[in-house]
């Protein structure tokens, strides 16, 4: 990927210094002492150091160890570009506070909604897959643009929009991002679902405070989700069960089951069960034959899915999908949930809040600690009619 080196000032006295940006050329940085950094407690992919009227965000590479994936100059308190002063260049400069992006994932639109900054929203893309209510309801009432497709946008939207960033998600080997690339407006890369762990991810929360200019209302909202992870981690020590756990459904001829080291994997590690497959190394999902699957996990004590539709699925309907699935022990004993992505907001909540989810975890996989948990937030028991 590309991006074309942008050249802006800041009062500084000391001249700037050689940095390596994402595109591999020479850029220089501001050699001036940080005043303070966000100390990230768990994610590694993002570094972030305050500056006198601007900030340094950087993003490493999650596809390749030790480059950037992309350096922002986060420019506060009005700060403009100044001819007459220093210079730092292969970055990009970003005003902030947004106050009229663009987004193209729903679940940024909906941590969005949970920083209180749907009014810095002008506009977004892929609203088929956007549940988030204020943004169906901003684009129903004109207020928010439908920008088109997320992999081919219609640009004119955007610029009418008066677009001050872009959030999308980065993918390896993507080739870029065509025309949003030539129009000058600032892309944040979303980079923090490349982190290994649920908290990592969801510490990125802290970097879209600032971008937005909630960063305590962000650190505060951290804060109650890391406190709450541990204390579900705690509570889940003290169950006299452990029970072991299949994960998810085949599509098509492939069966994608989560790896050891995914967000999933690990929270399943932390939720106190046995998950057949913690053992391996991968941070993604794993692609297996049915065959593979059952005799690994066909054995486990109960089975978490997720399925798109508008209703409930019901067992004979998932039968009728793969009568294989007969094999299965939950299937057989009853133990099946499942968690509808359609009706629910797992996909919208579940990367910022992992603690609502490592709850249902909980709460399926230790049936003695049920009564001092909340009801099941997105996973419900498959009806066996």
């Amino acid at each position: 990927m590309s991006y074309k080196p942008f050249v802006f000032h800041f009062s500084l006295c000391i001249i700037a210094v050689l940095f390596t940006a994402c595109t591999g050329r020479t850029s220089s940085v501001t050699d001036d002492e940080p005043t303070d950094s966000i100390a990230f407690k768990y994610a590694r992919l993002i570094h972030v150091h305050h500056y006198d009227g601007y900030s340094v965000a950087t993003i490493d590479n999650p596809w390749k160890a030790g480059a950037p994936l992309h350096t922002y100059v986060l420019l506060r308190d009005g700060e403009e570009a100044s001819p007459s002063r220093g210079r730092l260049e292969g970055t990009t400069p970003v005003h902030v506070p947004l106050s009229h992006s663009v987004i193209f994932t729903s679940v940024h639109a909906a941590l969005v909604e949970q920083l209180h900054a749907e009014s810095q929203v002008a506009g977004v893309a892929d609203l088929k897959y956007i549940k988030v209510p204020f943004v169906q309801q901003g684009v129903a009432d004109g207020r928010l643009l439908d920008c088109g497709d997320g992999m081919a946008p219609v640009i004119e939207k955007i610029i009418d929009a008066q677009a001050d960033a872009i959030l999308l998600s980065p993918f390896e080997n993507s080739g870029g991002y065509g025309r949003m690339e030539d129009i000058g407006i600032p892309l944040i890369e979303c980079a923090e679902y490349m982190e290994q762990s649920p908290l990592a991810r969801a510490e990125w929360m802290r970097f879209y405070g600032l971008l937005f200019g909630c960063e305590a209302r962000a650190d505060s909202l951290f804060a109650v989700v890391d406190s709450s992870y541990h204390a579900l981690c705690q509570q889940a020590q003290t169950s006299t069960t452990r029970r072991s756990v299949l994960v998810d459904k085949q599509t098509g001829s492939v069966w994608y089951v989560p790896g050891g080291r995914s967000t999933i994997g690990r929270m399943l590690a932390d939720a106190q069960c046995d998950y057949p497959f913690s053992a391996d190394d991968h941070s993604g999902s794993l692609s297996l034959p049915f065959e593979a699957v059952l005799e690994k996990a066909g054995a486990s004590d109960v089975w978490l899915l997720r399925y798109d539709s508008r209703s409930p699925l019901t067992l004979p309907q998932l039968l009728k999908e793969q009568p294989g699935y007969r094999q299965l022990h939950p299937v057989r004993s009853g133990e099946v949930y499942g968690c509808n992505v359609m009706t629910s907001m797992f996909y919208e909540e579940s990367p910022f809040r992992p603690d609502l989810l490592l709850q249902d975890f909980i709460h399926i996989l230790h049936p003695d600690l049920t009564g001092s948990l909340p009801p099941l937030r997105y996973y419900h028991k498959i009806s066996e009619e």
